[in-house]
């Protein structure tokens, strides 16, 4: 089986300070890793690193494309990436806002992501954001309403929506559940573990919470001042810690 991902020593600085160095991992079909570390540990770096928001300055993305195979995308040309981000990978962002339409109604935030891939019959592009609504549980009745008419969690079940109507196989996940309640996170992460089992999702998951990693991710990598300093199985990693750092995170938590 090929990886659906293959980071090889990636590497990203702001003038003399270290964003993230020499990062390696293979994430495989179906599988969730998770990213985790203190603010500034460098995790946000590496995903928008391999988002392609963020220009590396070494190293390799490869991802196994549909159409051609193992492809780098820092070398792809600008449309290629674009068109990726719109068909095979999604990014749902830490503030619903950052990854929704706010002006645009619910039916039209999922429905644009479905036109971006080339759909055109309207009355199948409706259809297809009713069944969305309804599947990340959003009345689909509400499919005209804006993204400002509805709560905080609404809005980042919504953004799910908009990401996966177009059957991805990749996403990029920053803090999904961050700055929600907690009775909210907890609805939410239920949703995103179904979605992710259903369609057999490949994700990359940055947190700080590790209660999220605990139920979502398959693999842990650990980071600190732009370095991974352990990975393995997620319960392996949380449960018999190695290095000095994550005892601590893990410690921090438990004495939360």
């Amino acid at each position: 089986m090929t990886p659906i991902l293959s980071v090889r020593t990636l590497s990203k600085s702001y003038g003399p300070r270290l964003g993230c160095r020499g990062v390696s991992f293979d994430l495989w079909p179906g599988e969730v890793m998770g990213i985790v570390g203190e603010s500034g540990s460098g995790k946000s770096t590496l995903l928008g690193c391999l988002a392609g928001h963020l220009a590396a300055d070494a190293g390799q993305v490869i991802f196994d494309t549909r159409s051609h195979g193992p492809r780098d995308v820092l070398a792809m040309a600008e449309p290629e990436r674009r068109a990726l981000s719109r068909s095979e990978w999604a990014f749902v962002h830490q503030h619903a806002r950052d990854g929704l339409r706010m002006g645009v109604s619910a039916g039209g935030n999922v429905g644009e992501r479905l036109m971006a891939a080339g759909a055109r019959n309207y009355g199948a592009i409706r259809g297809a954001a009713q069944d969305w609504l309804a599947r990340v549980e959003i009345d689909p009745g509400r499919i005209d309403d804006r993204p400002s008419a509805f709560s905080g969690g609404m809005q980042q079940r919504l953004q799910i929506a908009r990401n996966l109507v177009t059957g991805p196989r990749l996403v990029f996940m920053d803090e999904p559940t961050g700055g929600l309640d907690v009775s909210v996170q907890a609805r939410l992460l239920d949703l995103l573990r179904g979605l992710v089992r259903d369609m057999g999702l490949s994700a990359v998951i940055v947190t700080h919470d590790l209660a999220v990693v605990r139920l979502l991710a398959d693999r842990l990598m650990v980071m600190k001042s732009g370095e991974v300093v352990e990975q393995g199985l997620t319960d392996q990693v949380l449960d018999d810690p190695q290095h000095g750092y994550t005892q601590l995170l893990v410690s921090s938590v438990l004495a939360a």
